[in-house]
This record gives C-alpha cells, structure tokens and sequence, in this order.
C-alpha cells in the first residue's frame, strides 16, 4: 500500500477507536519499570512481581491465537507477548485489529523467558497511548535517505539506534566537559546573545532589528570579548557553553549556528591553556569512552598528554614543501605556490594566505592530536605578541583527526595595542573584507582599566563530537542542521 493508503486505512482505525470510548491519545499512563529495568529485575530473579512497560511497537508478529511483538522506550526495547485465552478474545481482537507499528503502548503483565531465551513481557491487560497515523520509514527496518534523515530527524531517531546513541554520547561529553571545568574552578557564565557589535572572531554576522531600542543588534559570533569584560571585572576562572552564529557556507565542518565552549583563565597563558586543553579531552575521553585511544575513520588516535608542539611554519614546510618565513609578503609566497605547482585560493593578505595553506595541505594529515602554534599577527587581532619574533602571537590550534577542534591565545590585554589592531582591522573593512573585526570601543575601554595576564580557550564542541562519535559530517552531530530550501 501506499503511504496515503496507509494513513487513511489508520484514520479509520482511529475512528473506530473513539467510536468504541477509547481515548486513542491519553493525558499519561503510570509504569513500573522501563524496559531495561524490566530485563533487569528478571535477570536478578525478581520475575513474580507485574510490571507495567510502555513504549511504541516496532515489531508484530502473529501466531495463530497468539502474537510476539517488540516496544521500545527510551531505554531498550522489550518483547510483549499476548494470548487470545489470557486478555480474551473480544480484547485479542482489538489489539489485531486497531494497532498498528508505530502506535505507542502500555502493558501489564509478567516476565518469562521464551523457548529462544528471550524475557517477555506476558501480557494481561494493555492500553493505547498514541496511534500513529503515519507508517514509520522503510518498512520500520532503518532509513538512510541522508535528506529526509536530517529533515525529519525524529524519523532518524526512531528508525537508527545508532544515531540516538550519537546524540547520547554528545550529551555525556558536554556533562563531562562541564564537570572537568567545575572542579578546577571555572564559574559557568552566560553572555548576550543579541550584541550591539559583534566580535571575537573573524566572521560574517547575522544581522537583526530591536523595533523597541530603534537599533541593528547581531547574533554573537563568538563569546570572547564578553567572557574577557568578567576577567576584567575580578572574576579569575570563567566558561560558556553557547550557541553562536556566523553568516557563512554550510560544509561537512561548519554549520551557521553551532556550539562553543570558551573558557578564560586570570594569570595564565596560551602553554597554561595547552595543558588544560590536553588534559581535558582526555579526561573527556576516559569518562565518556572508557579510554584515551580513539578509533576515527579506521585510525586509532591515542589522546594521552603530553601532546606535540609544532609550529606553523615546521608544518607547512613539512606538508607543502613551502617555507612561509623565507617568502615574508603576499607576492613572493604567492609566486613560491604556484611555482611548486600547489592549488589554492589565492588570499588578498600574507597570512590569509599562509591559513589558505595550511587548510589545504596541512590540516588533512593532523591524524595524532597536536597543536599548531607561532600563527600571523594578521590573523589574530586579540592575541598577544610572540616576544621573540612580533609578526607572529602566542596563538595554537588543536587537531584530532584531521579536524580543528580547539583554538587559543594568551589574550591581548594593552588597551593601546588593542585599539591600533582594529583601527587596521577598520581599514581592511573598508576596503571590502567582511570578516574583519569591527572597533569596539566599549571593549577598549574596560581594557583600559586594566586586564591581567589571561589565557583563553575556543572549543568546538559539534567537531568534538564528531571525533568521539566517528563521523565526518557535522550534520550527524546536529540534531537539526540547517539545511538547503527543498526545491
């Protein structure tokens, strides 16, 4: 049958339903156990006691006067088991005839084991909780159409266990994320979402309107320059877990609205914030996973501390076969590149540039954790000086897998510094690139009382995911990505 065949086969059911005085969507249904707790208590011997279950049938199988079928809950799925000579035929008939895969149900009944050792629920009485109207994907055996996955992603849930434990595993990571936060003293804050001037990275913002103030406010890009504005106020440990939002392409690593966890750290620096990135992902590691070796894309990545410190430039060199420090502006790196015959996007800046090389030939083969450090001045505008060479900050990058899960910096805190970097950030607005961070005097101004020494840490939390969960999209770590208007 088709799907309109089936939905109106199912609306007739359920007019026959109330038809009878069967509430088909009841206001609750008290349970004793849950499936797995159901299991449980046969296991341990405590098989006498009724156990009242609920859950939506995935599975029925009829057998002459009897039939076996399966309900899932939110914490396994269970066999049910109903006899013609136990519930009554007028009560077998009803069951046969109005429920349908898909339809939610309670059940009362007993534990026993069946002849293939499978603890089954013996039914005595059950209830309707909620019929379903529509037929569940595939014949109830899966979906794998990735569009209708992300855009009915309640289907996906429902249809791919695999994918419910995904999101499963992503809420354990951010529990012991904030776990490890908390017990090293770190205060958990919240930052404005709606800000008048958008800053802390170098991103496109989305814009809207606050008919009250009479203003333009933007959805945050990042969290930084809020977060930095408490270290200022005498808070010396604080950390935000939050949605941010940048106006830019959807890949397979960037989604516009994503989740960050920054933390900021009083008296610290960028080799201070090293450490505690390292030894956070792996104590996110041993609690969520049971271990610090990771198996992704087929490549066990061992994350126990210490991890390498490489910089930029020994990457580049060691990938490309391009020295950045030998070619020190934009048309003699640009014209090393294209004599080594290497494809990339020819940037507008030397640093835009060195980025643009090290994205396409260096960050693929970060398999081992590492990170990155020694990054262009141009590319950092809220980052402290390198003492030892000022065209670079104390900047790094964290890799697993190929992928950038983490970025930090011991953080600017020369008020008159700050104000000449985005006095040049102004003029390369000016002169059309949109990612430049706008003036922000307020923030000059809180610098200006004075801000210690801070490091400060960007954590993006859909990447990590999809390292521990060993996917390769973001969208299968995003509950409801955005997606492409259907044509």
């Amino acid at each position: 049958m088709t799907v309109k065949d089936v939905h109106e086969q199912r609306l007739l059911k359920l007019k026959r339903l109330r038809e009878r005085g069967i509430d088909p969507y009841p206001p609750r249904m008290e349970r004793t156990h849950t499936a797995a707790e159901a299991l449980r208590a046969f296991k341990q011997g405590d098989s006498k006691a009724p156990v009242r279950v609920v859950g939506r049938l995935m599975s029925i199988r009829a057998v002459g006067k009897a039939t076996f079928a399966h309900i899932v809950d939110g914490s396994g799925r269970i066999q049910i088991y109903l006899r013609q000579d136990t519930i009554g035929e007028e009560q077998y008939e009803h069951f046969r005839r109005d429920f349908d895969i898909g339809d939610f149900i309670g059940v009362e009944g007993t534990l026993f084991c069946t002849r293939t050792g499978e603890i089954t629920v013996h039914v005595g009485d059950f209830t309707m909780l909620a019929k379903s109207l529509h037929p569940l994907p595939e014949k109830w055996h899966g979906l794998r159409d990735v569009e209708t996955r992300y855009r009915q992603r309640y289907l996906d849930l429902i249809a791919n266990e695999e994918v419910r434990q995904i999101f499963v595993t992503r809420s354990h990571i951010i529990s012991a994320m904030r776990r490890f936060l908390d017990e090293r003293g770190f205060l958990e804050v919240e930052t404005p979402i709606l800000q008048p001037i958008y800053g802390g990275a170098a991103a496109r913002p989305f814009e809207t309107y606050h008919h009250a103030l009479d203003r333009k406010l933007y959805l945050r890009i990042a969290d930084e320059l809020y977060l930095k504005r408490l270290i200022i106020g005498g808070y010396e440990r604080v950390y935000e877990i939050s949605k941010d939002f940048r106006n830019e392409g959807i890949s397979t690593k960037h989604n516009p609205e994503f989740t960050m966890m920054e933390c900021y750290q009083a008296y610290a620096d960028y080799n201070d914030i090293m450490e505690l990135t390292e030894q956070m992902i792996a104590a996110i590691a041993e609690d969520v996973l049971g271990t610090r070796q990771v198996v992704y894309q087929g490549q066990t990545i061992d994350l126990t501390p210490p991890w390498p410190r490489v910089t930029l430039r020994e990457a580049i060199l060691e990938h490309s076969g391009v020295d950045i420090a030998a070619y020190s502006d934009r048309p003699s790196l640009l014209a090393r590149i294209e004599e080594l015959g290497l494809k990339v996007d020819p940037k507008p800046t030397w640093g835009k540039l060195v980025d643009e090389v090290f994205k396409e030939y260096v960050e693929p083969e970060l398999i081992q954790p590492v990170f990155i450090i020694g990054y262009p001045l141009e590319l950092s505008p809220l980052a402290k000086r390198k003492r030892d060479d000022p065209r670079l900050v104390e900047r790094f990058e964290a890799f697993v897998g190929g992928i950038e899960v983490a970025n930090a910096f011991s953080e600017l805190n020369d008020p008159l510094d700050q104000q000449e970097r985005f006095l040049e950030q102004t003029k390369r607005r000016e002169a059309g690139d949109e990612e430049a961070h706008p003036m922000d005097e307020d923030y000059i101004l809180a610098l200006m009382y004075g801000m210690p020494p801070t490091g400060g840490l960007g954590v993006g939390i859909d990447r990590l995911v999809m390292f521990f969960t060993d996917q390769t999209s973001i969208r299968e770590v995003i509950l409801f990505p955005q997606l492409r208007t259907k044509g």
